[in-house]
């Protein structure tokens, strides 16, 4: 790997601009795919992405913007992937370059629905990228208080730890702090699962649930994350480190995040789809809910509340009703 490598970013949403913008505070050049040609633009002119994350202040000087994915895959060394993970595959098979001595980092905390794959895997699979050159980066982190500066910590992980400290230098800043992992595996399924939490915590949300059901819920999603990351990748590790436990909580009690929004539109009675309709982003864990029953049906961990979520988003049933019966499993 290159002292000073070329870093690109891929994917045009919030967290996407957020990255850029850590970026944007060490390096003074960025690849940046998106396809939207008309936020190009607005960015090259105004200074900001015009639909998520406005008020993070850009500097294009800085930035080498291209709808272009090849362009961008063939002029960088690493790629920082923030595209969410339902349209992953179709970005991906837009590709004629390729990815083979490129590493890859995945900031997308989700599952690829067409492979039910984390994203680390989709890669190690289906692109034949080596596992050493493939990493994670997770939270706990907020988009919204990345462009706001306020402190935000992040977790870098990868096979190859070095790796993970060169990245980590380019992002680390006064607002960043960050801590290297090599649990690529544990951490990806943790930033996939603790959406599918946070849709649950809005769901309890909107159904009037107070404050003291919501910790007993999230007590009990921390448990449960163990054990299922438990069944699919086990080695030792601390689930009550910020990777884990800190993004579980940001995402479930935070009014930024949009999982718990989502949840919350559902509990409140709106159908799946008109809360999906009513959001200007994307709410990663709905298509996370499908990937990690299924995964938890062939490995057998027990799931009470994913098994809720699911039942509610996925087979139609009265959230009232589901979370009652949840209400006793719990403890």
């Amino acid at each position: 790997m290159k002292t000073n490598p070329k870093i690109a970013v891929f994917g045009g949403g919030s967290w996407a601009t957020a990255i850029v913008k850590m970026l944007s505070e060490n390096i003074e050049n960025i690849g940046w795919y998106m396809r939207n040609t008309n936020a190009i633009k607005h960015i090259e002119t105004h200074h900001h992405n015009p639909n998520y994350l406005s008020s993070a202040e850009l500097n294009p000087e800085k930035l080498d913007l291209s709808n272009n994915i090849n362009y961008i895959v063939e002029s960088y060394d690493v790629l920082i992937f923030v595209i969410p993970s339902a349209f992953l595959k179709a970005e991906l098979e837009k590709l004629t370059s390729s990815l083979s001595n490129k590493l890859i980092f995945s900031a997308i905390k989700g599952i690829v629905p067409e492979s039910g794959l984390i994203i680390g895997e989709h890669f190690h699979q289906t692109y034949k990228i080596p596992i050493e050159n493939i990493g994670v980066i997770s939270g706990p982190c907020h988009a919204e208080e990345v462009a706001m500066e306020r402190l935000s910590y992040l977790t870098l992980a990868c096979q190859d730890q070095e790796k993970a400290k060169m990245l980590s230098k380019f992002i680390t800043s006064d607002f960043i702090k960050t801590k290297i992992s090599d649990d690529i595996i544990g951490t990806e399924y943790a930033a996939m699962l603790k959406n599918i939490y946070a849709i649950a915590a809005g769901i309890a949300h909107g159904l009037g649930y107070g404050d003291n059901f919501q910790s007993v819920l999230m007590s009990n999603s921390i448990r449960e994350m163990k054990r299922f990351i438990k069944k699919v990748h086990k080695m030792k590790r601390n689930i009550n480190h910020s990777a884990y436990l800190g993004d579980l909580l940001v995402t479930g009690y935070s009014t930024f995040s949009r999982n718990r929004m989502f949840g919350n539109m559902v509990g409140k009675g709106y159908t799946v789809k008109s809360a999906q309709m009513e959001m200007s982003m994307v709410a990663e864990g709905y298509y996370a809910t499908k990937s990690a029953f299924e995964i938890k049906e062939k490995n057998g961990a027990k799931t009470p509340i994913i098994d809720t979520v699911y039942s509610i988003l996925y087979n139609g049933k009265e959230a009232k009703k589901q979370f009652e019966k949840l209400t006793h499993k719990l403890n």
